[in-house]
């Protein structure tokens, strides 16, 4: 496929729209539809989901070095099921890294504050929002990007002394974690989030599905994903 399928699947959920009540006890489909689905009929391309009995699933694709994923809630109205990215409410956890986890050893830049955030030994976090706090009780903020860094601004007077972390967007408090003072005069620090799988983004924020005989088809796309079929396991 030349396009990322995760942007396919962003643009189909946002030209959906849907109107329909998570599913429960009361709704036929929710003691149908529960178990383990696995895509059938896309050469060179792998996709589990799984559809929990309390409403919640679980959805995995893998195709050459690619893999995505998302989580949250399905629901149903007649033939159709809407998977609803989200993350139940949630927040990351984070602390601050060793120093032999540590492998940029740089002082930064004169001038700026660079807080790294990701897994050690794994890879970087993006989207994380970074409250740096001086000494004196001067602030600034800044995103941490694609490689994991944000950096700000702040005159040699200061020193840094904690960083606030959360999800960019979230309406959570700050986690505040004390910089080493190491770390203060190098003004380079790295905040570990204690679980790999925050590293992984959601797929798409929607994504619609179809009932049909043999499974579930992914309706309101064009791709090669779409043409396949997702079949229960045999058993369930």
């Amino acid at each position: 496929m030349k396009k990322s399928l995760s942007g396919l699947l962003a643009c189909a959920a946002l030209a959906l729209s849907f109107s329909a009540g998570a599913a429960s006890a009361a709704d036929p489909a929710a003691t149908s539809l529960p178990g383990h689905y696995y895509l059938q009929g896309v050469m060179e391309v792998g996709s589990e989901l799984l559809l929990k009995k309390d409403g919640k699933f679980e959805w995995t694709l893998s195709y050459g070095n690619t893999d995505e994923q998302a989580s949250g809630e399905w629901r149903v109205a007649g033939d159709m099921v809407t998977l609803v990215a989200g993350d139940g409410g949630k927040e990351p956890q984070f602390r601050v890294f060793e120093e032999s986890e540590m492998r940029i050893q740089k002082p930064a830049e004169a001038g700026t504050w660079v807080a790294i955030v990701g897994f050690p030994q794994v890879g970087p976090m993006a989207d994380v929002e970074v409250k740096f706090e001086a000494q004196s009780g001067k602030t600034a903020t800044a995103v941490s990007v694609a490689n994991g860094d944000a950096i700000v601004h702040m005159p040699a007077s200061e020193r840094w002394v904690r960083a606030g972390l959360r999800r960019q967007g979230s309406k959570a408090d700050y986690q505040w974690l004390a910089v080493p003072d190491e770390r203060a005069q190098e003004r380079l620090a790295a905040f570990a989030v204690t679980d790999a799988q925050w590293l992984r983004g959601q797929a798409f924020q929607t994504l619609n599905l179809r009932v049909v005989k043999g499974g579930l088809k992914l309706h309101g796309m064009d791709s090669a994903v779409a043409k396949g079929l997702y079949a229960k396991a045999s058993g369930q």
